[in-house]
């Protein structure tokens, strides 16, 4: 399997979303506004990945199937929208923890992406 570039640019988002929120969730008792830039980020970087997997889906194959991966992709695009609709609506501190979880979370489908791109 390989990890290219897409894969250690997400990687190191998600992990600077995933300590700004934790550490939000420590000092603050609400949402605050860079646990939700920093989510924002998180769905920027999707947008332009899937972008650049339309992209890039005409030079290199995809060797898993094409639907799962779309798939992956619309639904790891939904997850920080629902994660900012929570912390808009829920104005306690846990939702700065549920934005934390927005990193991990985009992670783990951008690893299991590059499994299904590279095979």
């Amino acid at each position: 399997m390989i990890l290219d570039a897409w894969f250690w640019t997400g990687a190191v988002i998600c992990a600077v979303s995933l300590v700004v929120c934790v550490v939000m969730t420590i000092v603050r008792t609400f949402p605050d506004d860079l646990s939700i830039l920093s989510i924002a980020a998180v769905e920027l970087f999707l947008l332009v990945y899937g972008a650049g997997s339309i992209v890039r889906g005409g030079g290199e194959p995809i060797r898993g199937e094409l639907w799962e991966f779309w798939g992956y992709v619309i639904t790891a695009l939904v997850v920080p929208v629902v994660a900012f609709v929570w912390a808009v609506t829920d104005k306690t501190r846990w939702s700065n923890l549920v934005m934390a979880a927005v990193g991990p979370t985009i992670f783990v489908m951008l690893h299991r992406m590059q499994v299904i791109w590279f095979g």
